[in-house]
């Protein structure tokens, strides 16, 4: 991507005060949104806490979107309880609006004024905001302050995006889709900035379609599809222990074989045992990703259907 330095941060800044234990700055019950006879959201309940980076994935018009702009007080919802930052945000005023950044999907900033001269206008609805020219540099823009956002690549425009977003210093920061678009490394360093934000106590809800995005990133996630939630919690037991149960996959005169089993070694030398020591053709133990995992919640199907075997 272009523009400016590709090392993204921001200068320390104290974490801001807390209550003693955890506090839930989202909470989400039984929501549902129907547009007409269909529904788009159905029973979605979850909660982040306090300095949580929470991911909520799921395929294209699955849902996400639409739970978004409600805990973002852009739509309504049919039924459910929704809670963002102890306010209901179908009656959130200019006060609670200032303690929210968001970055939407798509790039918004297209105008005829330059990076600074836009940052430093949202800079002004804010009490307490960041320093603009900071901002510009932990963003990678210095080098365009100047520049028209109308001129900057599509890249350097989503930089302006995430730039507006944390430039009040919220206490709730929105990332929908924040790094489509930027290149590995540009990636990379943006995470960076993203954990210094989470050393200050900033708590996020991320959508993403890189799952290695969301590892990397939130501790906890929701996968939904088809409006519903299918899993929820930390992200190394989505889906469940079976769901990381590791495959052992080979080859025979009669054809592919794959095979789930809690004790893939046991497999393994059974399988050399019986075959007079030698491996046999393109053996190979496959213990399933995120990614692997969150493809079978969401129904898409397996690359190789795998039976179940106690090893013995």
């Amino acid at each position: 991507m272009e523009g400016g330095s590709n090392g993204w941060g921001l200068p320390p800044v104290p974490a801001p005060g807390h209550a003693e234990g955890m506090e839930s700055v989202v909470s989400v019950r039984n929501l549902r949104k129907s547009y007409g006879e269909h529904p788009a959201v159905e029973d979605v309940s979850f909660t982040i806490e306090r300095g949580e980076t929470f991911a909520l994935l799921g395929p294209n018009g699955a849902g996400k979107s639409t739970t978004i702009e409600i805990l973002e007080g852009y739509r309504d919802r049919t039924g459910g309880e929704v809670s963002v930052l102890g306010v209901d945000p179908a009656h959130g005023g200019l006060d609670w609006k200032a303690r929210l950044g968001i970055v939407l999907q798509s790039t918004g900033e297209t105008g005829s004024a330059t990076v600074r001269e836009q940052l430093a206008q949202f800079a002004g609805y804010y009490a307490h905001p960041r320093d603009v020219d900071e901002v510009i540099a932990a963003v990678g823009l210095a080098d365009k302050a100047r520049s028209r956002i109308s001129r900057l690549s599509g890249g350097q425009r989503r930089r302006v995006d995430v730039a507006l977003g944390i430039i009040g210093r919220p206490e709730l920061l929105f990332l929908d889709e924040p790094t489509t678009g930027f290149d590995p490394q540009a990636r990379r360093a943006f995470w960076d900035l993203i954990r210094q934000l989470q050393a200050e106590g900033t708590s996020i809800l991320l959508t993403t379609h890189y799952l290695d995005e969301a590892a990397q990133l939130a501790t906890r996630a929701g996968v939904i599809a088809n409006g519903r939630m299918l899993a929820l919690g930390p992200l190394d037991e989505l889906g469940g222990p079976t769901a990381r149960v590791p495959i052992v996959r080979w080859r025979t005169d009669a054809g592919d074989r794959a095979v789930r089993t809690d004790e893939p070694g046991a497999l393994v030398a059974r399988l050399l045992a019986e075959n007079g020591g030698a491996e046999p053709s393109e053996l190979e133990i496959v213990r399933p990703s995120l990614e692997d995992i969150y493809l079978g919640l969401v129904g898409e199907p397996e690359t190789d259907s795998a039976e179940r075997e106690d090893a013995r």
